[in-house]
Formats: C-alpha cells, structure tokens, sequence
C-alpha cells in the first residue's frame, strides 16, 4: 500500500527556526513543517503490518488503519461532512476512536473531543455551543445524546472501496484542526479550538528534542496509553504513533493495576505516559513483583505535579525506567506541552518541570497579592480560541495567562508553585468548583455550599465540599442529586454537612478562605 492511497505525499520536516507573523504576533517556526494533521497519514505505509492500536483481543496494523479510515471517510462524504463541518467524538477509548479521529480529519472536518465522563446535562451544553453537523458516538456513551442530533455508526464498515478516497485539498494550517474540552474557573466547560499549525508545532519540537523526525528513522516504541484519548495528551499520542510508528497499547476498560502489568509484560511495552496516580496505584498492586517488566524503559507523567517521593518509589519499582523519568508542563489551551524535563533532569532536579520546548518563550509575571508569579507562555502551539467566548487569556503580544503560579532558575527550568485558577486537579481530571457548588446549591434543602480541594496521597487532589442544609435534610438525597448530575470525578468524596451558615467577609459574600481553612485544619488534626 503506497502513500498515494491515503491522499498526500509525506509532509516535510526540519531544524531550522524562523519567525512569521501569524495573526500578526512574531512567533518562532520550523521552516519546514508539514502543515494538515491529515497529512501525517502520509507515513503510515512505513509501518506496514506493523501492530498499531492493540486493545484486549483485537489488534489493527497500520495498514488496517488505512484501509478503516478510508472507509470511514467515504461514509463521512456520503454524509456531506466536509469544509471544517465539526463533528463531535466521543467514545471510550478504542481502536474505532482512532480510526473515526483520523476519519473526520481526513473527510476536511474537525473533530470535537468530547469528555465520556460528563453528565447527560453537559453534554447537551456542549452540544448547545458547538453546533456539529455530525456525532459519533459509542454504545455507552449514545444515551447521553439528546434527540435532535444527527448521528452516524461509531463502528466502520468491512465493505471495500471501489478506490481510494482523496484527501481535502490543503487548506490554510490555521484552520481549525482539532477542539478540546477544558473546565474554566467559571465552571462551564470551553471549547479549545487548535489550529492544525498549534498541534504539529507541538508534534515537531518533541520529535525534535528527541531526535525522532520521521526522516532519522526514529525505532518505533511499543507505547502503554491509559489517559483518555479525549484529552490533549490523547490527540498528541495519536498524532506521534502515526508519525513514528509507535504501537498503542490500551486497556480495555477502567483503570486496573493488575491489566497494566499484564500488558507491559505480554506486549513487551518500553515507554508508558500517564497522570501519577495510575504509576503510584500500580507500584502498590501486590502483583508486581511477579512481572517482568523489564522492557519499560521510559516513563513520562503528566497531568499533575511530579513528587520527588514517587519518582524515588518509581526508581525502585520500575529499575528498568530509572535513568528515563520524564514529565513537563502544559495545558490545552497551549496545545500540549510548553515545558519538558527528561532523563537526568528529573534525577538532578527532582520537582522540576524543565526548560521550554525550543519554539516556546516562557516567563513569570509577578501578580498582586500572590507569593510568586504568574507563569506566561508564548508559542505558535496555541489555541486559537474559546468557541463562542469572547475572553481570551492570550494577549495583543501572544502570551497566554495560565493561571498558574511558578519561577524560573537561572537555568531556565521551570518550577510550578502553585495554582492562582481555583481548579482542583483530582487525578488528572479538572474540577471546576463553581460547577459543583452549583449543582449543590440546586439540591433540595441545600442553602449554600464551598467546594475546594484537599490533598490527596493517590489522587494529587480529591474534591471536598462544606454544605449548609436545611434541619432534617437527608445527606443521601443530596449526595445522589449532586450524583446525577456531574461526572463522577467531580462529585465531592470529603463531606461536610452543617446547619449554622457560612461566614461572610466585609461585602457581604461568603468567606470561602476561611471556610477552607477552617475545614482543611480539622482533616489536619483529624
């Protein structure tokens, strides 16, 4: 199977670094860089029989995703999908996801990854905002599409083409490529639109960083990817397996330690991403000593801070991955990464975040009132906006607002100190406060609510909530409300039932501090 059959030649790859202007604002680029997402198709044929998306029983080579994904395509066109139509994903994550993914890309559409976690309620919102022509959805997620939508089959046909189907023709690389859900302070989900450019910008200064552009004939990595697929780790990991021929290894359903280990040994797996609650659960499950897990060779984390005393816990556990203990920083909003510290540095600086990606600038801008700065970022990786929101924490010069708190060293690396957003980060998944308390609050016999996080030992941090009810209120019937309405990893898991009320401060609004404070000591001393 020739490149030919998936409708482009392989996209152009380089070193050098120039600066254009892009909407005005000098950002540094490759001056060679492929320019459509759909284009990194192009090098599947490399890879040939290669195995790429195991999961359970079923195993697609590269040349399977070809030929499922010209398939797909051809029913999507059927379906008129095509211009930058936006359709909306959203699956657990499967072989059929990767191959609908690519599918959308390929027919000129975008796709809009959609959080499986949420609630029937937030994905109506979403649907609301985003408008899509089209949604895919699998079988357990399906139920929480509200009529009115069109839909098309989340599986792909077996029937052949009767020819190959030709790519969209090349549209500008700042067209939007991919949209991704975030949770904002406000407590509403937004919608992240990417730019084709903000994406393989990411793709091409890792590759580049580890040396691995497709024409250094980079040795593919047997990769185990347990976070979901809907967030932006997931579309970069799609992108790169393509590009590098990489094998992804996926559990078939919900997180389980003991699946984990038996994947690493039977499928020989080398590099293994996730959030370090996954790395923590599976270094305490009592099977491990029983596996060779020899071959994992590098471990990257990502999704939360990086404790030194788990990466002394992994060096024990997992001696195979001790010299490559990798993490870094970033966000949706910048596409992915922003900062990496890999091999050494981690060892030499246990905490640290790294050093900016080489087309990324990062600075800390000092904020009133907060003990240190603001970590800020500019990088042609970023998004192009919130869908349907008229704010945007990007400035007139490029640089975006993260909301989180850090410094640099002398050396450049980055330290996160803090969190300036009101975010609670429980596992990986973002938790917005608001959007509890107000799920809370539209509880029956709920008169006020603070939802805040807590340390946790496993999760980073797990969501914990002071609720003011009225006398006689069942806490079981508020606890199922709260349930029956938000994802589940938002639902509270620290509970505190009082009739008194709150605390106000001078304006007459609630003391959230001092409500945190005051319940944050009593878990304190128990």
């Amino acid at each position: 199977m020739d490149a030919s059959q998936v409708g482009t030649t392989e996209p152009r790859w380089g070193t050098e670094i120039v600066v254009e202007d892009v909407g005005g604002i000098p950002y540094r680029l490759y001056a060679e860089r492929p320019k459509r997402l759909e284009h990194l198709l192009a090098l599947a044929p490399r890879w040939g029989a290669q195995p790429h998306i195991v999961q359970g029983d079923r195993v697609l080579s590269f040349d399977d995703l070809i030929g499922l994904v010209d398939r797909k395509t051809s029913e999507l066109v059927g379906l008129g999908i095509g211009g930058g139509d936006r359709v909306f994903l959203m699956g657990w994550n499967s072989p059929d996801y990767v191959v609908n993914y690519w599918a959308v890309l390929k027919a000129g559409g975008v796709p809009v990854l959609v959080n499986t976690w949420w609630s029937e309620a937030e994905v109506a919102d979403a649907l609301e905002l985003l408008a899509p022509v089209l949604v895919l959805a699998d079988a357990r997620c399906a139920t929480k599409i509200p009529g009115g939508w069109a839909t098309g089959s989340w599986e792909t046909s077996d029937a052949p083409l009767a020819e190959p189907v030709a790519g969209p023709a090349l549209i500008d690389e700042n067209a939007p490529g991919v949209i991704i859900f975030t949770s904002g302070t406000s407590g509403k989900p937004k919608a992240v639109v990417l730019s084709h450019r903000a994406l393989l910008s990411n793709l091409q200064m890792l590759l580049v960083m580890s040396k691995r552009l497709p024409h250094q004939s980079p040795s593919p990595d047997v990769a185990l990817h347990t976070g979901p697929l809907f967030h932006i780790g997931g579309a970069q990991a799609m992108l790169r397996a393509v590009t590098v021929g990489n094998t992804l290894v996926m559990p078939r359903g919900r997180f389980d330690p003991g699946e984990l280990l038996e994947l690493v040994e039977t499928w020989k797996i080398n590099r293994w991403s996730a959030v370090p609650t996954m790395i923590s659960r599976v270094l305490e499950h009592p099977g491990i000593g029983s596996r060779d897990l020899s071959s994992l060779k590098a471990v990257t984390l990502g999704g939360a801070l990086l404790h030194p005393d788990l990466q002394q816990r992994i060096r024990t556990g997992l001696p195979g991955a001790e010299a490559r203990i990798a993490t870094g920083y970033g966000l949706s909003e910048n596409g992915g990464q922003a900062t990496a510290a890999s091999d050494g540095d981690t060892v030499r600086r246990p905490g640290t975040s790294g050093r900016a990606l080489p087309l990324t600038e990062v600075k800390i801008v000092p904020r009133a009132g907060l003990p240190d700065g603001e970590i800020v970022i500019r990088a042609p990786t970023q998004m192009s906006e919130y869908y349907g929101v008229a704010e945007t924490p990007i400035d007139a010069e490029g640089w975006l607002a993260t909301g989180d708190l850090g410094k640099l060293d002398d050396d450049g690396y980055l330290w996160i100190t803090g969190r300036s957003k009101e975010l609670i980060i429980r596992g990986g998944e973002n938790v917005a406060p608001a959007a509890v308390e107000r799920a809370l609050v539209a509880a029956p016999a709920v008169r006020e609510a603070v939802v805040f996080g807590l340390p946790h030992a496993d999760l980073g941090e797990e969501v914990a909530a002071v609720v003011v009810i009225e006398p006689g209120a069942s806490q079981d019937a508020i606890r199922q409300a709260v349930r029956a309405t938000l994802a589940s990893f938002s639902v509270p898991s620290w509970w505190r039932f009082q009739e008194d009320a709150l605390p106000v401060n001078a304006t007459g609004k609630i003391d959230k501090a001092a409500v945190i404070a005051e319940a944050r000591a009593a878990v304190t001393t128990g």
